[in-house]
């Protein structure tokens, strides 16, 4: 077993490591354009003098389209822990090292692009080596966490199985993949699209809007879609106060403390009857925790201005990810991942 802590800093990333390139280039999609029609003359046998001057078509703007399918954003770390403590340690590559977590995230992320046909894919991803803002503002932040080396080793190499795939990658030290999550959502609402991020982690509920769902696994194969109505019905809070319930309520696998002597209800009924966790200090409650309350939040909020890439309408690689696969030698997955490159090839 390993402890892993986590870094601070800027990358890009469009890939992971030397296998894949970091380049990200933002450009404006669409045409700008006009096309002005002539009316046509029907009276041809009309002299110079006597014809009607010709009218011309108002110009006609194009229109930026936007993809009626959503996009897809997945927690990597998320679906990858829960299938590597789910399968049979059993499950090897070719050189007999651990595959469990990348047969079960690939099996997740075949299923969730078959029941969804998203436009885009998006997969984020944590940085474990070094710590992160959050680890320096509280050093007990995730405090305790072990990770076996099977399981850092694969997590090393998934993001490569998801570009060969077709798809991207979002990853950089100082951000945590919740944060790459966020950024997507608000880049995906922003062009007026729709947007699923499936997670395993409660805290991507703060995310949840008209136009983001959250797809939570609830059992094998299973997801509830969570929107805002389901955030009030499972917390009595809206989506965006999530932070602010984190903060009084504490969270135990984040080792966040919360206010001394408040659970979940006593968290929400705060909230209805101030609002935010600002007005609840300004009433003069836990004045000797208020800092330490605002610091929680923080730490509970998600960092919507994490770098990610372009994220443009995608075509899946499935041959190429079906090659990876058997060079692994995972011979099934490859088997299902050639069949898909087979069916999707026209002819």
């Amino acid at each position: 077993m390993k402890h892993l802590r986590y870094t601070q800093g800027v990358v890009l990333l469009a890939a992971v490591r030397k296998d894949l390139s970091f380049a990200a280039l933002r450009r404006r999609c669409g045409n700008r354009g006009r096309a002005n029609q002539v009316a046509p003359n029907s009276k041809s046998s009309q002299s110079p003098s006597s014809s009607q001057p010709r009218k011309r078509a108002p110009p006609r703007i194009a229109k930026r389209r936007t993809s009626s399918r959503p996009l897809l954003v997945i927690d990597g770390d998320s679906f990858a822990h829960r299938s590597y403590h789910a399968l049979p340690k059993t499950i090897q590559r070719m050189d007999g090292k651990g595959a469990g977590a990348i047969v079960g995230f690939a099996n997740a992320l075949l299923r969730l692009y078959d029941a969804e046909r998203p436009r885009a894919v998006l997969a984020a991803w944590d940085t474990l080596e070094v710590p992160t803002e959050r680890h320096e503002k509280l050093p007990d932040y995730q405090g305790g966490r072990e990770f076996d080396d099977s399981l850092i080793e694969q997590l090393d190499i998934l993001p490569k199985f998801v570009a060969v795939c077709g798809f991207a990658n979002a990853k950089a030290p100082g951000y945590e993949a919740d944060d790459f999550l966020a950024a997507a959502v608000g880049a995906e609402e922003r062009r007026g699209g729709r947007v699923l991020v499936a997670s395993g982690d409660r805290d991507t509920f703060q995310l949840a809007s008209e136009a983001a769902t959250i797809l939570f696994p609830v059992r094998a194969g299973e997801m509830a879609r969570i929107g805002p109505a389901q955030v009030r019905e499972r917390y009595g809070v809206d989506p965006s106060q999530v932070p602010d319930f984190i903060a009084l309520r504490g969270d135990p696998s984040d080792r966040i403390p919360g206010a001394r002597g408040v659970g979940p209800k006593g968290a929400a009924d705060l909230l209805r009857r101030h609002g935010s966790l600002d007005a609840i200090l300004a009433a003069g409650l836990f004045p000797a925790q208020a800092e330490a309350l605002r610091l929680y939040r923080s730490i509970a909020t998600m960092n919507a201005s994490a770098p990610i890439p372009v994220l443009r309408d995608q075509t899946p690689t499935w041959s190429k990810a079906a090659d990876l696969a058997h060079k692994w030698g995972l011979n099934q997955l490859g088997g299902r991942l050639a069949q898909r490159a087979t069916a999707s090839t026209p002819g």
